[in-house]
């Protein structure tokens, strides 16, 4: 991890993968990942963790499968979203957008239960920034 400050957009222009997060820093016991998401994420859930979402830069939907129905959370830029740990969720950004994401440092990408993992997610818990 970097001592000195880091530019996100920087950050963000040091990599191409999309759905494939990279640490930009630590807090305590917790991650702060950039990642690039173009297209659907697939179905998952996190048992043990809340997951935060920061819209960067284009628009974030989240669908969500709740007690009361399933719904999806749209998430323009500059919009934050938590999605509560045990809450089955798939992230999708129709025309592409750039996030940031709060979580427990090791929490995987695909959550604890999930779907089949399509090949253009990185099933990862997170990789170092190079740059």
């Amino acid at each position: 991890m970097s001592n000195e400050p880091i530019a996100l957009s920087t950050a963000l222009d040091s990599f191409d993968a999309l759905w494939s997060p990279r640490i930009v820093t630590r807090v305590n016991d917790y991650d702060v990942r950039i990642a690039k998401v173009d297209g659907e994420h697939l179905w998952h859930v996190h048992d043990e963790t809340d997951e935060f979402f920061l819209v960067l830069d284009g628009e974030l939907r989240i669908s969500l499968r709740e007690p009361t129905g399933e719904r999806t959370v749209r998430l323009p830029r500059g919009a934050v979203f938590t999605v509560p740990r045990g809450t089955e969720h798939k992230p999708y950004a129709p025309t592409g957008a750039a996030i940031l994401m709060f979580e427990p440092t090791g929490t995987s990408t695909v959550g604890d239960r999930h779907d089949q993992v399509p090949e253009h997610v990185d099933a990862t818990t997170g990789h170092a920034l190079d740059f």
